[in-house]
């Protein structure tokens, strides 16, 4: 047994998790992963030996804390008051927990993470800054993805006309790989500051570098702290002497055997403090395991229930801290129905710095009980390139190939009503909306989700748009096929027009962010097809919050 994860109903999966761990000890899992021995997942070296630098990036980071806390303390004295972080999946979800977990310290950098292009999301955004107190950070690793230069286009604009060509790259930040078209143009245009991330670390993994310690520096949070609070769990997930009681090895054991026999809807409750962390962990597992045919499906906040407790597919997992008492009814109704479940507690939200490390070292270990590449994300790829395509063709003129087929809406309702009554054992149904994420409409889907989860008995996600095409997207397309697929787009009377400047750095001319948001929504929906998925779109004409009232007001009927 393992001290930090408790095991509940656990009697069905005990000997086969046990199994597990002995296999790992007679094929010297941990030794392998530590020396980054690529054969523990695969024969070739394909993004394998290359993407495991995050093992001792919280011992690395030490040598550049420093430099980024002197850079953060400088924008404060400086008088600015809000940084800007603008990035897709891995360069912007850890930010996000730190940002929603601990907040500015006193006289701190507020930060707010910018992650869709949505054009009423960008405006209210945009309307809530102060140009003269606000520093923009832009974070990709590749230095090329397509949300984040069009984002840093649009902001690089709109900094220079309020407050003139001189003044605007000092109000500029970047955090990239070394040698990538980002730092390239950072430094073209005079940038405060160019942070250089580590190419041996990909992007979820890399929490422990400038990627997720720069912007917790602006908070003005501890991150020595974290740090050594990740380095105590690194300690643990090296422990070769007794498999069981090293919590990466035996959480990626559980996770990958169990999803090997069909238990592959990992069903998370997370203390309210903490839950954002479940972003993260959606990404890290959905986009590390969801290939060749076999993933772990993250399914956050789905409360317990007689619809879903019991069910073969789903392994319930509780993220809590010491003091919460919000999720001890739910808990008692998974043990009282003899659900599986583990439990790992957490003294104080500074533990989630060890819980990063925790569960990345599960992450890789699954990876190796599936029998994949927990590290590459070949879909995610694929529906970058259909997204291209489909902005090739709107600039030769020929427009977006099928951009007809929604339901009428007075049928919307109906169509996913056939779509989830088709739903089988084992299936999941994912509403994926290209909408703004603002709380009326979060809260309308969540409700929607729960009408869909309590007449299908399927568990049911919600992922945003174009966030969730860095996350759960690899999932959607790389998994066995079990995913039904609702895609919610609608018409924004607030487009925003790119300038030539800015739609040259979000590689397009005579474009808008709708139309971006469009190509990859059907660049998706494509790719989803292609794959034999079962998907339906639907298109709001009007306010997408009366568009959603009038389906949910259906479906409840």
């Amino acid at each position: 047994m393992n001290a930090l994860i408790e095991t509940r109903n656990w009697r069905a999966f005990h000997n086969d998790v046990d199994s597990g761990l002995e296999q790992a000890r007679r094929e010297e899992v941990v030794r392998r992963l530590w020396r980054k021995d690529h054969t523990l997942w695969k024969s070739e070296d394909r993004e394998i030996s290359n993407r495991l630098g995050w093992l001792e990036a919280p011992e690395n980071a030490e040598r550049d804390l420093e430099r980024w806390k002197r850079i953060a303390l400088e924008a404060r004295a400086q008088g600015f008051e809000r940084a800007l972080l603008l990035g897709m999946g891995g360069s912007s979800l850890a930010p996000e927990v730190f940002s929603r977990v601990f907040g500015p310290a006193d006289g701190a950098l507020e930060l707010l993470v910018l992650d869709s292009i949505v054009p009423e999301t960008v405006n209210r955004v945009r309307e809530s800054l102060d140009p003269e107190k606000t520093l923009v950070l832009v974070s990709s690793k590749s230095g090329t993805t397509l949300e984040t230069l069009t984002l840093f286009g649009l902001f690089h604009d709109w900094l220079g006309r309020r407050l003139g060509p001189d003044r605007t790259g000092d109000r500029f930040l970047a955090v990239t790989d070394p040698g990538t078209p980002l730092e390239q143009t950072a430094l073209r245009l005079g940038f405060r500051a160019v942070l250089a991330g580590d190419p041996d670390i990909g992007g979820r993994f890399s929490v422990f570098s400038a990627f997720g310690l720069f912007p917790a520096a602006l908070l003005g949070l501890d991150t020595g702290r974290f740090l050594e609070r990740a380095r105590e769990m690194s300690r643990l997930c090296r422990r070769e002497d007794e498999p069981a009681a090293n919590p990466g090895l035996f959480l990626g054991t559980a996770l990958g055997r169990l999803a090997c026999r069909g238990v592959d809807k990992l069903m998370l409750l997370l203390s309210p403090e903490i839950e954002s962390f479940g972003g993260w962990l959606e990404q890290l597992i959905a986009e590390s395991t969801g290939k060749e045919g076999r993933g772990i499906l993250p399914v956050i906040g789905e409360p317990p229930g007689a619809f879903n407790l019991c069910r073969r597919d789903r392994l319930w997992t509780v993220i809590k801290l010491a003091q919460d008492r919000s999720l001890e009814a739910p808990l008692a109704r998974i043990e009282e129905s003899g659900s599986p479940c583990l439990v790992l507690n957490l003294e104080d939200p500074a533990d989630l710095a060890g819980h990063f490390f925790l569960w990345e070292t599960a992450a890789a270990v699954a990876g190796w009980a599936l029998k994949i590449n927990p590290f590459d994300q070949p879909d995610v790829a694929a529906a970058k390139e259909n997204t291209e395509n489909m902005l090739a063709r709107h600039r030769s003129r020929d427009g977006f190939p099928g951009e007809g087929g929604f339901p009428d809406e007075s049928r919307a309702a109906a169509a996913v009503c056939s779509l989830a009554d088709g739903g089988r054992e084992g299936d999941y149904l994912c509403l994926q909306a290209f909408l703004d994420p603002r709380p009326e409409i979060a809260g309308l889907l969540a409700e929607m989700a729960q009408v869909l989860r309590m007449r299908s008995r399927l568990p049911v996600t919600v992922g945003f748009g174009p966030r969730y095409l860095h996350s759960t997207g690899q999932l959607h397309k790389g998994d066995a096929g079990r995913g039904l697929f609702i895609q919610i787009t609608a018409r924004d009377g607030r487009d925003i027009l790119l300038t030539q400047d800015a739609a040259e750095r979000g590689r397009g001319d005579d474009l808008s962010l709708g139309l971006i948001m469009e190509a990859q929504a059907l660049g998706d929906y494509v790719a989803l097809g292609k794959k034999g998925r079962r998907v339906i779109r639907l298109r709001l004409t009007e306010n997408p919050s009366l568009g959603l009232r009038k389906i949910l007001k259906e479906l409840k009927a």
